[in-house]
């Protein structure tokens, strides 16, 4: 019996158009193992893996695809030697790279039918979701965080992309707030992660993203005073090796610059001052503790027990310094230091204990060493059930991405194994990727230069007129009274392979934004040095901004402050909630048996929330949510 009886009987005529498709997946970690055994097993014609990591301990419990001796090997090819197995008859590439690089171009990425995403940064999902709308290949967008997960459709045109919803910026910490007054565990924890190991065995905290070290007039004084505390610690660095370097490293940071931020007095007027450590009375205390305490990661050590953790790692880190400073030296290489890696224990040891001691000292509650390495590693908690789950729900949707049913399309959401599904996004006309208009140019990295893109393609081929504005990642590289940049190279203005140009009109009766993605001219091309990229029987026009109608009167947005995702217009007798799914109005003149708060119940029948002050809002009847404020 063949193998793909099943799949045909299942699926009848997609069956051909799955076999005979070509997909990339990109991000072969935990989602990514599950995509790809889905992906094999339902028979995909050529599957290209792309993924830049290397597989690691911390890998196996959910990256099913990995086994103890692929430890260090990288996830993309030894993902697609194990895939393989579950189907010779497909088809597999596997690259060992950064989807960033220049040899992912346009051009490749437009040979694929489907891109799925797998990633678990922000980054390059925004770069795959831009090259897929260059090229409008579907994209199929995924992610998890423990139980939760959800899986997105993104097409050109019909659905939202990527960047049409606003997404959470990574957090960064004052130096004030970590240096002086933590008030959280992760102060406490970032400080010993990105102030204290650095400092001691590595590259200063200025060089860190997770310290924002941006001055202003209120806190110039204090991180004056900071830096010359670094500068204090860089020389106790010169006594690393003798005997008494961790009782120099202790009384610095756990008691005499403790010692000095109390003497602050306003700093602690609202709160409880900080109370510092004596290195000579825990020394004491050591003798009482039993050693194998400290080798449960799970459990809270005691302010004795993280003193025994901290001049232990402190000791490790040390000696293993000194021994890659002689190896250095021999072989005339620049001097090595030492980084934190969540898996590397005498790093982990080190800022775990180092965390704790101080949230002792400004009376914070300490952690347990597995919840800082979730926390300092920036772990995202992952549950293999939760992968495969979402796996499967790609490949469901893309089904109906390759019969071209984009109607058919659901935006998934997972929530502790519950399955709730809804209509996919319509774009954001805001938005500033997907709500642009698209364009493709070939240009020759060598010869080519502003002056033949701007006279060539947007004046001669899109009849641009004199006043637009063109600008890069960097900034703007032309405008009518920029005009020094068009005899330069594109090369010279860092414009090449993968790049993005976008072109604002700044005329009367303006056009949308333009985005020009830049590839590199092939042989065929001819001697012109920029070449549009158009459709075979199609002219490329770009269409006007449509003219904002004038505001009703006595109508005004309200913005909303709340983090809820709500926005209130209010105008005229009733109040319409805006949420981005629907459109409701609300009667201000309700009678009191309407009012939607005291109609919300729980699972139980009784009333949840009963408070004259407060609304209840019911946005989704049919599948039962809510938005209160």
């Amino acid at each position: 019996m063949p193998r793909e009886k099943y799949t045909r009987q299942s699926l009848g005529a997609t069956q051909r158009l799955v076999k005979e498709s070509r997909v990339l997946l990109v991000g072969a970690g935990g989602i990514g193992c599950e995509l790809l055994k889905n992906l094999v097993l339902t028979g995909f014609g050529e599957i290209h893996i792309i993924d830049l990591d290397t597989i690691d301990l911390s890998n196996l419990n959910r990256q099913f695809l990995f086994r103890q001796e692929h430890i260090k090997k990288s996830k993309a090819l030894v993902a697609k030697d194990v895939a393989q197995k579950f189907n010779p008859n497909v088809k597999l590439i596997a690259h060992h790279a950064n989807i960033k690089e220049k040899k992912f171009n346009l051009e490749w990425f437009s040979e694929f039918n489907i891109v799925f995403n797998a990633l678990d940064n922000m980054d390059a999902r925004r770069h795959v979701n831009k090259m897929c709308l260059a090229v409008d290949v579907p994209l199929i967008e995924s992610g998890t965080t423990g139980f939760k997960g959800q899986v997105q459709v993104i097409k050109k045109c019909k659905t939202a992309c990527y960047d049409c919803t606003q997404k959470q910026i990574p957090v960064s910490y004052p130096v004030c707030t970590i240096r002086s007054t933590p008030s959280q565990p992760i102060h406490c924890i970032v400080w010993g992660k990105s102030y204290l190991l650095p400092e001691l065995f590595g590259v200063s905290e200025d060089e860190t993203p997770e310290v924002d070290t941006s001055e202003d007039s209120d806190n110039a004084e204090e991180i004056k005073k900071l830096q010359e505390e670094a500068q204090a610690l860089k020389k106790i660095r010169t006594a690393m090796g003798s005997d008494n370097f961790a009782k120099q490293v202790f009384d610095k940071v756990f008691n005499e610059d403790i010692e000095r931020l109390r003497k602050m007095e306003d700093m602690w007027k609202d709160k409880q001052p900080p109370e510092s450590l004596s290195y000579d009375t825990l020394e004491q205390e050591v003798a009482k503790i039993d050693p194998s305490n400290t080798a449960d990661g799970q459990k809270v050590w005691s302010t004795a027990e993280n003193f025994v953790v901290f001049k232990d790692s402190l000791d490790r880190l040390a000696k293993r310094l000194a021994e890659e400073q002689a190896a250095a030296a021999k072989s005339g290489n620049q001097h090595p230091s030492i980084s934190f890696d969540k898996d590397d224990d005498d790093t982990m040891d080190f800022v775990a204990a180092a965390g704790n001691l101080r949230a002792i000292i400004f009376g914070i509650e300490p952690k347990s060493k597995f919840d800082i390495k979730q926390m300092a590693g920036n772990i995202i908690p992952a549950i293999a059930t939760t992968n495969a789950m979402v796996g499967g729900l790609c490949v469901m949707q893309a089904f109906k991405v390759l019969r071209g049913e984009y109607g058919r399309a659901r935006f998934l959401w997972l929530s502790s194994g519950a399955l709730r599904t809804d209509t996919s996004d319509e774009p954001n006309p805001d938005c500033p990727i997907c709500s642009v208009a698209m364009a493709r140019v070939r240009v020759d990295l060598e010869k080519a230069t502003l002056g033949d893109l701007v006279l060539e393609i947007l004046r001669t081929k899109l009849g641009y007129g004199e006043e637009i504005t063109v600008m890069n990642a960097a900034g703007i590289v032309y405008d009518p009274e920029l005009e020094d940049n068009l005899e330069k190279k594109l090369s010279e203005l860092e414009i090449g392979e993968t790049s993005f140009l976008l072109v604002k009109d700044e005329d009367d009766d303006p056009r949308i934004d333009l985005q020009l993605a830049i590839e590199a001219k092939n042989a065929e091309d001819g001697d012109k040095t920029v070449i549009l990229v158009e459709k075979e029987g199609e002219t490329f026009e770009i269409p006007k901004k449509p003219k904002k109608e004038p505001e009703a009167d006595g109508a005004k947005v309200e913005e909303d402050n709340d983090d809820d995702g709500v926005v209130m217009m209010n105008g005229g007798p009733s109040t319409t909630l805006v949420t981005g799914k629907r459109k409701r109005p609300l009667d201000d003149d309700a009678d009191e048996d309407a009012n939607p708060t005291k109609k919300l119940q729980g699972a139980s029948g009784k009333q949840v929330l009963k408070n004259s002050e407060a609304e209840a809002i019911v946005i989704d009847d049919d599948d039962g949510v809510f938005v209160i404020d």
